[in-house]
């Protein structure tokens, strides 16, 4: 962080709590007074760490000012002073007291000397304001997308079961690049803008009032005009970027599934997808462009109207000796210059739309409050035994449709269960909610004796490992791969958790061993070298209690072998919770639980399933092809 922005400057979004309990939407939606006091709060709270550096751009735009304001009198002196015969303004007489001002043509080096000085003044000052409104809008924008990635993580696995991931890349990119560019730059100029129109009035009243009234008569008007223009820019720029937002979304979901779209050679439907979401993005920004082509015209027939009035009455003054043509070009310049701001102002109405929209989507993402709740004082357990009990658990993603009803069983420490049953009976369900991905609608869960509300959510799943049936592979070295679950391991422990897991032969035969790069998700590697990379991840990380989401169910017969060679030394003294598709896994287990229609329909090892004939024999039979044994 530059120090010259700030002590304070501080990504802020890692002071945020993340023990609030989850609230429900409001019915009626958020007031607007509500959803402005939330912009503002947010604005000032990025804003706030980087107090030094705005108030360098704002000193620097007071300079920007004041020279603005002094650049029209140098010809004003040469029009009524050298040219003309008029006598120097009482507040520039004391220019006679220099020889050099004596004459006319001293007196015109003068003027032309301040042209030079003030140009050069503003533009030091103009380059100062440049580059700390740079620094400060790269900043922001980056405290900004550290903030929403920051709550984004910490969001439970529901919120994104319902929003789309290309929208929240949208939000994460394009919505921070615009308000980034707004502070950059169009901060910068609004605030010129705002100090010239003050400076500019008050200077047009102290020449002459009279005209000066002309350009106050006209401008609340304008500024009416402009205020009740916004309000249909900003609507038909909120449609512009829900439809450019689509965009993002169909080229995230193509791109991310091309293997899928290239096997069943879907390339002209997704095509057809980008071009439907592109014409509607393209019909959007037309309507868009159609209301924002009104302002110009209006804005510059009220300037040139004005102009021509004061240019008729100071024709009418100059003539009758009233008025110096000095005054008149002082008082034009002062006019335009006090108009182009106002101009600019109007203009910027779509640039303070598109701000305005990335804002109210990025706090509707920060006012998500659908993560995991944390008790304030929830606490480390440290290393957990594995004893696991649900008692009546219920669950459902939609209310309308439950996924778990009332689920009951124990699990003790070092017991290696498996949980079977039909498709949609839970089983996905039960092993979410250990870690909390997410809570129980109904009844509890415990481990060790403590309700899992009571333990530091970090703490518990530090003491849960996964190896699922897809094993993702993050964009990085092997190196970093394995060491993902715990960052700290050394060298040493990652080698032998690669040895444990069958992984270390293949690597080694690798060009650049442990160095060597993996592709997005691992896709460079068969689908058993990704299992045991998992299976050395888990391995590395040594938790008491691990999951398993049928790990071999997509592996050929010698990737598999290998990697229940790796999982038997993997699940050595550990809680083992398998996920079974294929029965024949779970054979040896401890006990196995049989789920169907959100509850426990068996459980028992597998002899004594078998035996009871009932849903798990009936899974055997179809998968074995074997005759249950008659009931007792």
């Amino acid at each position: 962080m530059p120090p010259h922005l700030g002590a304070n400057a501080k990504v802020s979004h890692a002071k945020k709590s993340e023990t609030s309990a989850a609230k429900g939407p409001n019915p009626a939606g958020p007031t607007p007074d509500a959803t402005t006091g939330k912009l503002s709060s947010l604005i000032i709270d990025l804003l706030r760490p980087y107090r030094t550096g705005l108030a360098i751009v704002l000193g620097s735009m007071l300079v920007q000012t004041l020279t603005s304001l002094a650049a029209p009198w140098p010809l004003k002196v040469i029009l009524d002073n050298v040219v003309g015969n008029h006598h120097l303004p009482a507040w520039l007489e004391w220019i006679h007291r220099y020889p050099i001002a004596q004459s006319k043509s001293g007196l015109a080096l003068l003027a032309a000397s301040a042209v030079v000085l003030i140009a050069l003044i503003g533009s030091i000052a103009g380059y100062v304001a440049n580059y700390y409104t740079e620094s400060v809008g790269q900043w922001v924008a980056n405290d900004l997308r550290l903030r929403i990635y920051h709550h984004l993580q910490r969001l439970s696995l529901s919120y994104y079961d319902t929003h789309q991931t290309g929208l929240l890349l949208s939000t994460l990119t394009d919505d921070v690049a615009t308000i980034q560019n707004f502070a950059s730059s169009a901060t910068l100029g609004i605030l010129i803008d705002l100090l010239t129109i003050v400076g500019m009035l008050g200077l047009m009243f102290w020449l002459d009032w009279d005209f000066a009234l002309i350009a106050v008569g006209v401008t609340p008007f304008l500024l009416l005009f402009v205020s009740r223009f916004k309000k249909s820019v900003k609507k038909a720029t909120h449609e512009v970027r829900k439809r450019q937002s689509d965009i993002v979304a169909v080229v995230q979901q193509g791109l991310g599934s091309m293997r899928t779209v290239e096997a069943f050679g879907r390339e002209d439907l997704e095509e057809s997808r980008l071009g439907e979401a592109s014409h509607a993005t393209v019909e959007a920004a037309l309507k868009a462009r159609q209301i924002k082509a009104l302002l110009s015209p209006v804005v510059n027939l009220t300037v040139a109207l004005c102009t021509a009035i004061v240019l008729w009455r100071g024709a009418s003054l100059i003539l009758s000796g009233a008025m110096t043509v000095g005054s008149l070009t002082v008082f034009l310049a002062y006019l335009s210059k006090f108009f182009k701001p106002v101009q600019d102002l109007a203009k910027m109405t779509n640039t303070i739309a598109q701000t305005s929209v990335g804002l109210e989507r990025i706090q509707a993402i920060l006012d998500t409050d659908v993560g995991i709740p944390q008790k304030t004082d929830a606490k480390d357990p440290g290393s957990l035994r594995g004893r696991i009990v649900f008692e009546h658990v219920a669950f459902a993603y939609d209310p309308a449709a439950p996924m778990l009803r009332d689920v009951n069983f124990t699990i003790e420490p070092g017991q290696r269960i498996g949980i079977v049953g039909p498709t949609g009976g839970g089983k996905s369900t039960v092993v979410s909610l250990i870690p909390r991905f997410y809570d129980p609608t109904n009844g509890r869960i415990r481990i060790d004796d403590q309700d899992l509300g009571d333990l530091e959510l970090a703490a518990l799943r530090r003491n849960i490992g996964f190896v699922l049936q897809d094993t993702v592979l993050f964009r990085g070295t092997i190196r970093e791969n394995i060491a993902y679950g715990r960052p700290g391991a050394s060298e040493d422990e990652i080698r032998e958790a690669a040895r444990l897991a069958n992984a270390h032969e293949f690597i080694d035969r690798m060009p650049q061993g442990y160095d060597t790069l993996v592709g997005e998700r691992g896709l460079t590697l068969s689908g058993g070298q990704r299992q045991r990379l998992g299976i050395a991840r888990a391995l590395i990380r040594n938790s008491p209690i691990l999951i398993l989401d049928e790990p071999t169910a997509a592996l050929d017969t010698e990737s598999e072998k290998l990697v229940m060679e790796a999982l038997e030394r993997l699940m050595h003294g550990r809680t083992v919770i398998t996920i079974a598709h294929r029965l024949s896994t779970i054979r040896d287990a401890d006990k196995i639980i049989v789920l169907k229609a959100g509850v426990v329909a068996e459980e028992g090892t597998h002899a004594e399933l078998v035996r009871l004939n009932g849903v798990y024999a009936e899974l055997h039979r179809i998968q074995t092809g074997d005759t249950p044994a008659p009931k007792a």
